[in-house]
């Protein structure tokens, strides 16, 4: 009986040990609009969308699904990772001929309110005559009730969020 009762704890113990840690990281969920700028073509306007990964994210390690498509229909599916108020993201451009391109950025969030967000994004766009780069501005959305009850939707499935499109805006002079 004493053998069954300290294998028995020994088990539990050791489940424990092994436990992933919850995650206690900012969320920084939600749709983003952004003003970018890339080096090849100029200025534009997208709506970004991050959805926590509520699997892989543990202790203050974020995990993110990133996805976001152009008025152009230019879809870039992706994921980031946040440590702090860093975000990596890397993902894959993807054009109405189907062709593929990746892309890498690295961006700086700031708290701008109550469980809102904003993020400086810089990347590279690798191809065959050198690539180009570039940067967008990016400020969370407030959410109208609906949007917000997509969103908490898709939280839970594990389909990534799909972002409205907007038009380009006109470069300033």
């Amino acid at each position: 009986m004493k053998k069954i009762v300290i294998v028995s704890a020994m088990l539990a113990f050791s489940s424990v040990a092994f436990a992933k840690p919850t995650f206690t990281g900012n969320n920084y969920t939600g749709l983003y609009e952004c003003k970018g700028e890339n080096s090849s073509i100029g200025a534009y306007d997208v709506v970004v969308a991050l959805r926590l990964n509520r699997v892989s994210s543990h202790g203050k390690f974020g995990a993110y699904y990133y996805e976001t498509e152009t008025v152009n229909s230019t879809v870039y599916h992706g994921q980031a990772v946040a440590d702090g108020n860093r975000l990596a993201i890397s993902f894959n451009i993807r054009d109405k001929k189907n062709n593929v391109d990746h892309s890498t950025g690295i961006a700086t969030i700031k708290k701008i309110g109550k469980d809102r967000w904003s993020f400086r994004k810089e990347y590279f766009e690798p191809d065959d005559s050198g690539g180009s780069y570039g940067t967008e501005d990016c400020v969370m959305k407030v959410l109208t009730a609906e949007e917000k009850k997509a969103m908490e939707h898709k939280t839970q499935e594990k389909a990534v969020p799909k972002p409205a499109a907007v038009a380009p805006r006109s470069k300033q002079q």
